[in-house]
This record gives C-alpha cells, sequence and structure tokens, in this order.
C-alpha cells in the first residue's frame, strides 16, 4: 500500500497594503501656491493692491511647478489633486476677486460684490467640473479658461495701471465688464490651449530657445506693461479660436456644396 499523501497548505497571500502618506515636493509646491494666495488677501486688506497682484503672480507660477513635478517624478495622487484644486480655489479664485473689489468694484455697491462672488463660484465651478472630467477631456485644451489664466488677468490689468497711472471711472466700469466676462469664459465650453504637450526635455529646433529668450528679456525689462498683453492674448485666444472654428465649420459645407455643382455641370456639358 502506498503512504498516504500529505495535504499541502497552500499560503494565500495577502492583499498589499497601499503605503500610507503623501509626496513631499509636489506638496509643498502647493502649499507655496496657498501661502501666495493667502498673502495676496492679506495685502489686499492693507489696501497694498500692487503687492496683492505679485502675490497672485507668484501662486500662479507655484501651481505651474507642482504640476510640472508631479509628472516627472510620477508622484501625482488623488490627495495632490483635491489639495491643489483647493489651493487654487483661493489663490486664484478668493484673492482676485477680493482684490478687484477692492480696488475697482466697491464703488458699484451690490453690483460690484455681486460680480466678484460671480468670479469665486464661476471659478468653484470651474475646477469642480475639470477634476471630473479630467479623464474624458483631451490634454491638449481646456474646456473653458482656467481659474489661473482669469487670476492672471485680474493680477496683470491691476499692475499695468500702476504702472500707467490709470484712474477714474473708466478704470471701475471696465473691471466691472472684465470680472463678469471672466466668470462666464470660466464656466463655457471654448477650448483653450493647455500647453501640457510642451517638454523642455525634447530636442527643438534653435530658434524655440531664442524666442524663449526674447520673451523672458522683454518681460523682465518691463514686467508690469508686458505681462497684461500676454495675459489679454491668452485669455482673447480662446473666444477667437472657437469663432475662427464655426466660421470653417460653415465654410466646408458651402465649398463642397460648390464642388459638387462644378462637377455636376462638367458632366453636363460633357454628355451634351
Amino acid at each position: 500500500m502506498s503512504p498516504p499523501k500529505r495535504q499541502v497548505k497552500r499560503r494565500t497571500k495577502k492583499p498589499r497594503q497601499k503605503k500610507r502618506g503623501i509626496y513631499l515636493l509636489p506638496n509643498l509646491l502647493t502649499t507655496g501656491n496657498l501661502f501666495c494666495g493667502f498673502y495676496s488677501i492679506i495685502a489686499t486688506i492693507n489696501h497694498e493692491f500692487r503687492t496683492a497682484a505679485i502675490a497672485i503672480l507668484f501662486a500662479i507660477l507655484f501651481d505651474i511647478l507642482d504640476g510640472k513635478v508631479a509628472r516627472l517624478t510620477g508622484s501625482s495622487s488623488s490627495f495632490g489633486v483635491e489639495y491643489d484644486s483647493l489651493a487654487d480655489l483661493v489663490a486664484f479664485g478668493v484673492a482676485p476677486a477680493l482684490l478687484v473689489y477692492m480696488w475697482a468694484l466697491i464703488p458699484f455697491g451690490r453690483l460690484g460684490w455681486g460680480a466678484a462672488f460671480l468670479f469665486v463660484a464661476c471659478g468653484a465651478l470651474r475646477l469642480a467640473r475639470f477634476n471630473t472630467q479630467a479623464d474624458s477631456t483631451p490634454k491638449k485644451h481646456f474646456v473653458g479658461l482656467p481659474i489661473p489664466g482669469a487670476a492672471l488677468m485680474v493680477a496683470t490689468t491691476v499692475m499695468f495701471f500702476y504702472r500707467m497711472g490709470g484712474s477714474g471711472p473708466t478704470k471701475h466700469f471696465l473691471l466691472l465688464a472684465m470680472t463678469y466676462v471672466l466668470g462666464f469664459l470660466m464656466v463655457s465650453s471654448i477650448p483653450y490651449h493647455s500647453f501640457k504637450e510642451f517638454d523642455g526635455f525634447q530636442r527643438m529646433p534653435f530658434r524655440t530657445l531664442f524666442l524663449i529668450i526674447l520673451l523672458l528679456s522683454v518681460i523682465a525689462a518691463q514686467p508690469s506693461i508686458m505681462l497684461f498683453p500676454l495675459g489679454f492674448v491668452f485669455v482673447s485666444s480662446g473666444p477667437f479660436g472657437y469663432a475662427h472654428g464655426l466660421l470653417q465649420s460653415r465654410r466646408q459645407p458651402v465649398e463642397q456644396q460648390t464642388d459638387s455643382q462644378g462637377e455636376m455641370l462638367k458632366s453636363k456639358n460633357g454628355t451634351g
């Protein structure tokens, strides 16, 4: 008789537990973004409006860096996404809204603080839509004006007026209209270029490096003046590009119809 077979107990592999903790470097950069937004609010309360605008620009720089660092180091996480959105709401929603209200919209009363609140609300809606549609939207484009772009427009406008010495009712009405327009653009479906495909580690033509150096030199010479047209070009690029796309889509059926009519006439003349 053969000896009885021993029953081998199979060890069940325990599911690996996810490591707790957060990625330090990108979240520190996000904290820098949040700090700049908070400092901008304090500067606005103290009526240091130009300082508040500069703090918003530094917040935009931190926001760009934390995303780049997270993608390059593979340290993206759901915690980082949520933390970044909260920091963006403070730095690019509350801070510029309070800045534009105390600098230019107080004379309008309810209409003024209503415009400032609309800016914050549209910014929050823009961030919520971005987080829920991040996987379904193409990487090359944003849907609607990004909230840092709206904050950039507010900050550069304040710096531009300070540099050029503009004041009076023109400033107040211009900022009121601009605040409403920026809020609408943030919640619109107008596509904006994201520049995410730009990779500084890839080979590029020599003229690209020259143009970047030239642009930085011009900005460094007169930042208060040159940053304003850059912000305006980016904000207006969405509506102009959207309108151009609509015109192109309307021209194509007309051109196709004229081409088909021309071919029909040629065929008739050929048979006749």
